[in-house]
């Protein structure tokens, strides 16, 4: 009889430690709950900050790939060719500088610096050669800006 009685305490143990850690833990949950009891009104700012956000992200996205549809066309790349244009009068201070887009369309400006006078001229580009004739100072700067 005393081993049934000693049999029934252990259990009765055991089941007691069980149910502890059982309420603890129901415990740990309960706490998380704001001390105000509206968890329905913390959840409704919640989905809203959410919603906000994600309208938010959208439209960032938006203009994202309005952004991105424009870079062929966009201007990225620059090539530049120091040279003198006239002999050896001015010490390399004429300049062919190209302005061109990732297809090589663009346009090249060449300023061409003399003793009395700067000319100025602008060319365009399109897919890496010019509409005009390019003069080899010219193509040289469109080449440099297409890593060519």
């Amino acid at each position: 009889m005393s081993v049934a009685i000693i049999v029934v305490a252990v259990l009765v143990i055991v089941l007691a430690i069980w149910q502890t850690i059982q309420i603890q833990a129901v415990r740990k949950k309960v706490d998380a709950v704001p001390a105000d009891t509206n968890t329905v009104m913390m959840l409704q700012n919640l989905h809203l900050r959410a919603s906000t956000n994600e309208a938010a992200i959208n439209a960032l996205d938006n203009r994202l790939q309005a952004l991105e549809g424009r870079f062929p066309a966009a201007l990225t790349r620059i090539g530049v060719v120091a040279y003198d244009a006239f002999g050896n009068i001015t010490g390399n201070q004429s300049r062919s500088i190209a302005l061109v887009s990732e297809s090589g369309d663009g346009i090249v400006l060449s300023l061409l610096a003399a003793r009395e006078e700067t000319l100025f001229y602008v060319k365009e580009v399109r897919a890496g050669r010019g509409l005009e004739e390019l003069a080899p100072e010219e193509q040289q700067a469109v080449d440099r800006a297409l890593g060519r």
